[in-house]
């Protein structure tokens, strides 16, 4: 599921010669922890598939050919992801109620970030925020917060906070700062 949420945030799918597939997912340089866990999961998804890195000045793009791509993405579609629908198929939503929590890890890792929010009267705790140009997207995260009862609230633009200190201790079990 962690694979899926970094899909959905930084990766495409690009056709090739004789039906093969590339999933390319950019991944931010300054984050290695992060790369590692996009690479462990792309390994553990496609164990028989080289991985390939290649580094750009301030970011990587973590690579692998298989033909059965399409098949575990299946929102693979022409355009960028924000200008088509985005839904998860009945058997991707069995795994994600299983384990909101691997895709939360994804799509925060991806389109996420936790910081210190600070306040009036010099209050500040930590919070978390998801930001993705697809409504779609958006729905898929705030549905997996509320499977795990997660409250969350969005600004007037497209950003999603979780915000409530319950709220945020529990997404530091399996997410926390980015490495």
């Amino acid at each position: 599921m962690q694979l899926l949420g970094l899909y959905l945030g930084d990766g495409c799918l690009s056709a090739h010669p004789r039906g093969v597939f590339k999933l390319r997912i950019s991944l931010d340089a300054c984050y290695p922890g992060v790369m590692e866990e996009c690479e462990d999961a792309m390994r553990e998804v496609m164990p028989r598939s080289r991985l390939n890195r290649v580094s750009y000045c301030t970011w990587f793009e973590l690579y692998s050919y298989s033909k059965s791509w399409p098949c575990l993405f299946p929102q693979h579609g022409p355009g960028k992801k924000h200008d088509r629908p985005i839904r998860l198929t009945a058997w991707q939503w069995r795994l994600v109620s299983k384990r909101p929590d691997r895709l939360l890890r994804g799509l925060l890792h991806s389109d996420g970030c936790r910081f210190r929010n600070t306040g009036r009267g010099g209050w500040s705790h930590p919070r978390y925020s998801f930001d993705n140009k697809s409504l779609d997207i958006r729905v898929i995260f705030c549905a997996a917060c509320e499977l795990l009862g997660l409250h969350w609230t969005t600004s007037a633009n497209r950003t999603i906070y979780v915000s409530r200190k319950d709220d945020v201790a529990l997404l530091d079990l399996f997410v926390g700062p980015k490495r």
